[in-house]
């Protein structure tokens, strides 16, 4: 039974499962409760939900064949990947996440899901940062020369 509660314990902490599953039930819960019942939706930022996801799944994709090592940083990549969408932002994948967590204030027209957003994004900026620190001991001048060319979150922005 501490073997189950264990895994499952692991599989909630896992951040797609936050981001994709446990932070959507938490706002329309919220929502529900905060409008009696009732909940906004606005279509378009279903748009930004689709783009989000599929930008994780895909670059996750693209990722793993390429740069080698597992899912997370737990296992890292046995390369740097400087071609398809890591020629133009560093994180991507996160990106995706952050793209995601838009739809969800947006969708859902909701100052917690903004709320969320804001302290997923932090939460990704310091992990990117552990992430930068990992990968400049893991392999040098190669990950130096490519952050000073690629943004870390925006392509020509930031």
């Amino acid at each position: 039974m501490r073997n189950k509660a264990n895994q499952m314990v692991r599989w909630l902490t896992r951040t797609p499962v936050q981001t994709f599953l446990l932070c959507p039930l938490a706002i329309v819960a919220f929502e529900l409760a905060l409008r009696h019942g009732e909940i906004i939706f606005v279509p378009l930022g279903c748009v930004l939900l689709v783009w989000g996801y599929l930008q994780y799944l895909v670059v996750g994709n693209y990722r793993l064949p390429r740069a080698g090592g597992g899912r997370g940083m737990e296992t890292p990549p046995g390369r740097i990947i400087m071609s398809g969408p890591y020629r133009y932002t560093r994180n991507p994948m996160y990106l995706g996440h952050l793209i995601f967590m838009a739809g969800l204030a947006l969708t859902f027209w909701s100052w917690f899901a903004l709320f969320l957003l804001t302290a997923r994004a932090a939460w990704f900026h310091r992990r990117v940062l552990r992430d930068e620190r990992r990968l400049e001991a893991r392999f040098g001048i190669e990950y130096v020369t490519y952050r000073s060319k690629v943004n870390r979150w925006i392509p020509g922005i930031l």
